[in-house]
């Protein structure tokens, strides 16, 4: 398959890149990595008149710690994210994802900025920026601007930025006070999008839950922090039955439907196993337990 004509453009910086996306009148594409705009070209089922590569702007590829926060920029690559050192020691649900993510070869290629434009309701980054609470800054005609990313993502495949404006960097609180946390997945094979897929971090004090983040994928039309779950947590403790009920909870919040790859009984059933397991992981490691 090849792509339909097209302009290209390899601005030098973002502004550059923005006027040229408002010149293209909401009929232009941003290329990053290229990972997932490059099949849906090939396939025809984009049609842009303009192509917009960010590959040549100096100065959107960087991880760094800022006070309390990581500083990922749109150009990191997945791989980058992966084996960084500051990435698996501030933001280890984040590290554990990464290899979950499609194959070495796209990981090498894939941004973050590509990733969470995108919004696949089943990709791992779309989650975690939802789970680890972080802002998404973005550029546009009229300037800067920053977006939650719980109201970033609109549905599947849809996103919330206007066609001019363009992801530069993604700021990650770090969790400083949890000691505790897990990434589950299951996909049909590996390097598959998720069939369902859950992480959880803990933070105790004095033997009790005192904080809790949780968040899912693959079982709604976008990411999906479950901050219910996440308040009958606090002040409970990690008994026997804490596991059992903590799916419980996870299974009763969802509402998946049926798809082509499994129905919406066994997506509920599967996350709910999955919490299950996260849940004793995370609580084992609040003990210095190493799963």
């Amino acid at each position: 398959m090849k792509p339909a004509a097209f302009d290209y453009v390899a601005p030098s910086s973002l502004e550059a890149a923005v006027a040229a996306l408002a010149a293209a009148d909401g009929d232009g594409k941003v290329m990053a990595g290229g990972q997932s705009l490059m099949p849906l070209l090939n396939f025809r089922m984009a049609r842009p008149s303009l192509i917009v590569d960010l590959t040549r702007i100096p100065g959107l590829s960087f991880i760094e710690r800022r006070a309390d926060t990581i500083a990922i920029g749109a150009l990191t690559r997945h791989a980058e994210l992966e084996f960084s050192e500051l990435v698996a020691k501030h933001l280890p649900v984040m590290a554990a994802a990464m290899p979950h993510v499609a194959h070495l070869a796209i990981r090498n290629r894939g941004t973050i900025g590509g990733s969470l434009s995108h919004a696949d309701p089943a990709a791992e980054l779309p989650m975690l920026a939802v789970f680890y609470d972080a802002t998404i800054r973005v550029q546009g005609p009229d300037g800067r601007r920053d977006i939650a990313a719980e109201d970033f993502f609109v549905s599947a495949l849809a996103n919330c930025l206007e066609p001019e404006e363009i992801v530069f960097e993604i700021e990650f609180p770090v969790l400083t006070s949890h000691t505790g946390w897990a990434f589950e997945e299951v996909a049909r094979r590996f390097g598959d999008f998720a069939l369902a897929c859950i992480a959880v971090s803990l933070g105790l004090r004095e033997g009790r839950i005192a904080d809790a983040r949780v968040a899912v994928m693959g079982v709604a039309d976008t990411p999906r922090r479950l901050r219910e779950v996440e308040a009958s947590l606090r002040g409970t403790e990690g008994g026997p039955d804490a596991a059992t009920k903590f799916a419980s909870a996870v299974r009763a919040c969802l509402s998946p439907t049926d798809d082509i790859h499994v129905s919406a009984e066994y997506r509920k059933s599967l996350i709910g196993s999955l919490a299950e397991k996260a849940f004793a992981t995370a609580w084992a490691r609040t003990a210095g337990v190493r799963p």
